[in-house]
């Protein structure tokens, strides 16, 4: 598999990059066992990129079937400098290892959201001169970030939402976001996309996954792509379409029909807590206006883009995508 050197002072990483979202219980839940031998198949295809996230809570995955050189990628919220130790500590210590190739700042939003984490940000940089981290970067779906991000000298790497839609993107259009990835590259700034299908929505037929995946593979200032897949039928096939071959046929069959949706369980009390953190608007309480008698979430699915984060937020685990 190709591999690249993520910016100026990145690390060098396979162009496909293992999302572990899909397998978190965030999302599939998948059993340990089979995201393990999920992993394992990744590696033998050539994959030595991984990504995840403290909220993610696939530490354990990463510490039992990842070992260098595979470089692993994972994002933190926390915004003031001890916040961010503690992250950066508990990274190190669940997965057992040295140091953590990249850090991130997890989903920033704008420019005032990264003034607001300037401490967690310099908690970084101090980390990186201290050997634990590799390389310090952000993950946004703002094109205004990128842009921003593009201009910081503590700042290595970028991880952008990109589609050929632009489903997802936040407070601005596709062609800023091309436009601000490409001043991030210019910069030096290693580029690795995410959210290449639109959490989903862009992969519902061959032709609509080729198309999405061609686009992505077309931009000489994205370095790498960060993939989520939950079977190895979805791996194959993603490896075959971001390198622009035809999938195997037997191995894309399987895959032919299936789509990926947001799912409520009956016994959501309604409480609100997932709709105050969409940052889509994709979600809204049905039912009385102090959502409590008979209230229940309802999913705009042309809004949401299946990151799951909703059900981080849920108290009673309510919410999957399925």
């Amino acid at each position: 598999m190709e591999t690249v050197r993520l910016g100026r002072r990145g690390p060098l990483v396979s162009r496909f990059c293992l999302g572990l979202l899909p397998v978190s219980r965030l999302q599939s839940n998948l059993p340990y066992r089979e995201a393990v031998r999920l992993v394992e198949e990744a590696l033998e295809a050539g994959v030595i990129f991984f990504d995840t996230a403290e909220l993610y809570d696939t530490y354990r995955l990463v510490r039992e079937a990842l070992r260098p050189p595979a470089v692993v990628a994972t994002k933190a919220y926390a915004y003031t400098y001890e916040g961010m130790r503690t992250s950066l500590e508990r990274a190190l210590r669940e997965t057992r290892r040295e140091r953590i190739d990249i850090f991130l700042l997890h989903e920033q939003e704008s420019r005032l959201t990264l003034a607001g984490h300037a401490e967690a940000l310099r908690c970084l940089v101090e980390a990186r001169e201290e050997g634990l981290v590799g390389a310090v970067g952000v993950s946004t779906h703002a094109p205004e970030v990128v842009a921003a991000a593009a201009e910081m000298e503590e700042v290595d790497v970028i991880h952008p939402l990109l589609n050929h839609r632009g489903l997802g993107l936040l407070g601005g259009s596709l062609e800023e976001m091309l436009a601000a990835v490409e001043k991030a590259a210019r910069a030096g700034k290693g580029v690795y996309a995410m959210k290449v299908l639109g959490g989903g929505h862009l992969a519902g037929t061959p032709a609509e996954a080729a198309e999405a995946f061609a686009f992505v593979r077309g931009l000489g200032h994205v370095h790498a792509v960060a993939i989520g897949c939950r079977s190895r039928e979805e791996l194959l096939v993603d490896i075959a379409l971001l390198e622009g071959r035809e999938p195997p046929a037997d191995v894309a069959a399987t895959l032919a029909g299936r789509r990926r949706r947001l799912f409520i369980e009956t016994w959501c009390d309604g409480c609100g807590r997932c709709v105050e953190v969409c940052r889509y608007g994709a979600l809204a309480v049905e039912g009385d206006g102090d959502m409590e008698d008979g209230a229940k979430v309802r999913v705009d699915h042309q809004r949401c883009v299946l990151c799951g984060y909703c059900a981080a937020a849920c108290p009673g685990f309510h919410i999957k995508v399925v």
